[in-house]
């Protein structure tokens, strides 16, 4: 009975591991407000960023503004690699990153260790 116990357990810590990594999770998408000749955004860093998607028009200067709530030293970087950013984070302190929207398309960023990831769309 005892092996029994140990096997379920072990099955559902390992469907609750594989789930929190790899299954679907509910990402905000937020589009840039204007605010005269730029468009900003506020990301709060908690376990997480959010909002995780971001969408910003071309040609119109973007900054984004990360504020780390989390303790984790995995979240005290985010990094652009496509905008050869790699910017570190202190904890309850607004950073300010600008953004150049020159060129549309896809662009990932992550936490330090890659383990946290976020998605800007230039449009």
């Amino acid at each position: 009975m005892l092996k029994l116990t140990v096997l379920i357990v072990g099955l559902l810590i390992i469907g609750f591991i594989l789930w929190w990594f790899f299954g679907p999770h509910h990402a905000t998408t937020v589009t840039a407000a204007n605010q005269g000749q730029t468009q900003n955004i506020d990301i709060e860093v908690n376990g997480g960023y959010s909002p995780e998607n971001i969408v910003l028009k071309q040609g119109i200067p973007a900054t984004l503004s990360f504020v780390r709530q989390d303790a984790s030293s995995c979240l005290d970087h985010v990094v652009f690699a496509d905008f050869g950013i790699n910017q570190e984070l202190p904890r309850h302190q607004k950073e300010v990153i600008h953004i150049d929207t020159s060129k549309p398309g896809n662009f990932q960023w992550a936490c330090g260790m890659d383990m946290f990831h976020g998605n800007l769309t230039i449009k």
